[in-house]
């Protein structure tokens, strides 16, 4: 039930702003690292009675209210069209998260376009579908964490894609390493896992999952049952995947121990690559493999992207080009890439020919600081000035555009100052009575920092490991963010 009262949903508006959330996070904390001792200690019975406890406690589901209502896509409905907007309606739903009497309602089928041009289903779930699937994330995430690959990044607390390109430096960068790399891709990872093998293997509620992967969904009108797959929508789907594919590391290294060393795995989500001595182990002992892990879980490998590559040759990755160049491995931001990129700002500057310059710096300096920050680990300093230099044509092209009886001098003094020889695309905005510039993010700038790999047997959830955590995340947040300065008028 949805309050819409003022006057009775004033006492939840207070609830909800008065909730310590330190001490509601540091109690399902206690209890998820409690799951993760009894997981590695084997205890399965003990497992269960916590994961029953933690999701039945009050502390987890507020956490799970808030992850699904203040999160990025709080605002966009399953087929009820019903949002946890106010802090009324989240207190609410707090008392509405039940296992008594649970249905869970289809899915909501978006379609959302791919870099290949075709389109990639996503299914939108109901709030409190949502929120139940986060409430049993947090019993599940610490088996996750537990029993996942060393070298698995994605989907994960504390790791990123930047940890697995570092983790691919690592295994390629020696004159000793390995010479040949299997690139590896599930086709359509999310939409044919096996339902009854997840119900078979992994350590949940089994009447709950059975409700998210049969719950079906809505396309146009129509209802169509779900005989395979987890949504992609769903917020416990990637913990899902991470646990069918975990092992992975494990039959490579089995491998490996047989035929020799320089077999290494390195994994993000369905995307992985395996490091080689030869092509001939490759190709004729790990590929069979890895088929027969993968089609006992309902999944293939796909053959279109699945390749073995020379490290001379390189290789696509993450976004990133990974290659030897006289016997050193540079890696730098992929070719594709950077001409999507490229392709993407070009349209937007085209469609807003008509915005003021400020709201065009406002759309652009989030997507030029973002992409950035990506490849600012990579030997990405050339590329920068190359984007740099693109992105100046086409501002320069769109202010010609806006003035065609002006000549090309005032244009240059109306939209571009010189700094150092260095033309900034700018706009004015005013500061403490001060005309300022409001500058366009200059890539070119960036400065190029080497990213510290996490450990890869770090878990947030063994007690041997919190000291390292806390010390990597101070050093994260003491580092000096790069921020373009902010110039007076002259």
């Amino acid at each position: 039930m949805i309050i819409s009262s003022e006057v009775s949903a004033s006492p939840y508006c207070a609830q909800w702003k008065s909730i310590n959330w330190k001490v509601i996070e540091q109690h399902v904390f206690k209890l998820q690292m409690r799951i993760a001792k009894a997981t590695r200690e084997g205890r399965r019975g003990k497992v269960k009675a916590l994961q029953w406890l933690l999701t039945h406690s009050k502390t987890a589901k507020l956490l799970a209210v808030k992850r699904v209502s203040q999160n990025k896509g709080a605002k966009t409905p399953g087929i009820d069209g019903i949002i946890w907007n106010t802090d009324a309606r989240r207190m609410t739903a707090v008392s509405q998260l039940s296992r008594k009497g649970y249905q869970a309602k289809p899915l909501r089928r978006i379609y959302i376009p791919k870099k290949n041009g075709k389109l990639r289903p996503l299914g939108i779930p109901c709030m409190i579908d949502r929120a139940q699937q986060a409430l049993y994330l947090l019993a599940l995430e610490p088996i996750s964490e537990t029993v996942s690959d060393a070298n698995s990044y994605g989907f994960r607390p504390n790791r990123s894609t930047a940890d697995a390109i570092a983790q691919c430096f690592i295994c390629l960068s020696r004159k000793s390493s390995a010479q040949w790399v299997l690139e590896g891709d599930i086709k359509a990872c999310f939409d044919k896992i096996g339902h009854q093998w997840l119900i078979d293997n992994i350590q949940l509620d089994k009447r709950m999952m059975k409700q998210w992967l049969g719950c079906g969904f809505i396309d146009k009108g129509l209802f169509y049952k779900t005989a395979e797959g987890t949504p992609q929508g769903g917020i416990i789907s990637p913990t899902l995947m991470l646990l069918t594919l975990s092992g992975l590391e494990q039959l490579v290294k089995s491998i490996a121990h047989r035929k020799g060393g320089k077999i290494n795995f390195i994994g993000y989500a369905d995307d992985f690559v395996i490091t080689g001595a030869s092509k001939e182990v490759l190709i004729n002992e790990i590929k069979p493999q890895l088929t027969r892990f993968l089609q006992e879980r309902g999944l293939t490998l796909s053959e279109e992207k699945t390749h073995v590559t020379h490290i001379n040759d390189g290789f696509d990755f993450l976004g990133f080009n990974l290659r030897k160049y006289n016997g050193k491995l540079l890696i730098k931001p992929s070719k594709s890439n950077v001409l999507s990129f490229l392709r993407n700002l070009r349209e937007l500057i085209r469609k807003h020919a008509t915005s003021s310059v400020n709201d065009l710096i406002k759309m652009m300096n989030p997507k030029l600081r973002g992409w950035a920050n990506y490849y600012r680990h990579s030997v990405a300093k050339k590329v920068f000035s190359y984007v740099g230099h693109q992105v100046f044509l086409a501002l320069w092209r769109w202010a010609v555009r806006r003035h065609p009886n002006k000549g090309r001098k005032w244009v240059a003094r109306k939209y571009f100052l010189n700094r150092n020889g260095h033309w900034l695309f700018h706009g004015w905005q005013k500061i403490a009575d001060m005309d300022c510039a409001f500058n366009l993010v200059q890539i070119a700038h960036t400065p190029i920092k080497r990213h510290v790999k996490i450990r890869s047997e770090a878990t947030p959830y063994a007690p041997e490991h919190k000291a390292y955590l806390c010390r990597r995340k101070l050093s994260k947040e003491s580092r000096n963010s790069w921020s373009e300065p902010v110039l007076p008028a002259l």
